[in-house]
């Protein structure tokens, strides 16, 4: 590279990685019925990133919070182990009876999933401490600081936690403003960077991924 190559630009950049790699029928099907269902789904990137940290964990044991119509579902469940479980949560029955019909049609095993109707706050403290490989939350961007906590108690030493929507325009928008869920993103941004436990990376997939793996 020279100072006269030609930079793309940000948005050039984040079409080319979302289109780096392409979505089959079933994922595709499920991005469109979100979509009209008014659940935004994961960008093709946010997806990528799913399959790529749960491959390179092996994971077996992850939880969900925000199951939509399953397209983050699916990304997470194409990386686990074979005889991986995911468990995903959310409040809105059609989203997870939509889901279910998603997985179905990957030919994913019925065992291999266990969704489950609530609030992730209601449903994570009785899940098991340390038991899970990777967490992503989704949903209910105002309780990200509390997530963060139950994360710190349900994963694995090596574990990773995987927070969605950090980089928000909108959110990042009203910060001076002291909208809730913006100022639950900062939070959580400035705890898991000062917390000694955890290992964070900030990457900008589709609306921004906050990592942060649990020290052994």
């Amino acid at each position: 590279m020279t100072p006269e190559t030609p930079i793309a630009a940000a948005d050039a950049v984040q079409d080319y990685v979302a289109a780096y790699l392409a979505q089959d029928e079933v994922l595709a099907a499920a991005r469109t019925r979100g979509i009209e269902l008014g659940c935004a789904p994961i960008s093709l990137g946010t997806g990528a990133a799913l399959r790529f940290l749960t491959t390179a964990l092996q994971a077996r044991a992850v939880v969900e919070v925000g199951t939509g119509t399953g397209v983050s579902g699916l990304c997470l469940l194409r990386g686990m182990a074979p005889d991986g479980v995911l468990t995903s949560i959310d409040v809105d029955p059609e989203y997870q009876r939509v889901a279910r019909r998603v997985f179905a049609d990957a030919a994913l095993p019925s065992g291999r999933t266990r969704l489950i109707m609530g609030r992730g706050l209601e449903v994570l403290p009785r899940l098991a401490d340390g038991a899970y490989d990777l967490m992503f939350v989704g949903s209910t961007i105002s309780d990200y600081p509390l997530y963060l906590e139950e994360a710190l108690r349900l994963l694995r030493p090596g574990g990773v936690l995987v927070l969605d929507n950090m980089l928000d325009p909108e959110l990042l928008a009203a910060v001076d403003d002291r909208d809730p869920e913006a100022q639950a993103l900062l939070e959580v941004a400035r705890t898991v960077r000062s917390d000694e436990r955890l290992a964070p990376l900030l990457l900008p997939l589709g609306d921004g991924l906050l990592l942060a793996a649990k020290a052994p």
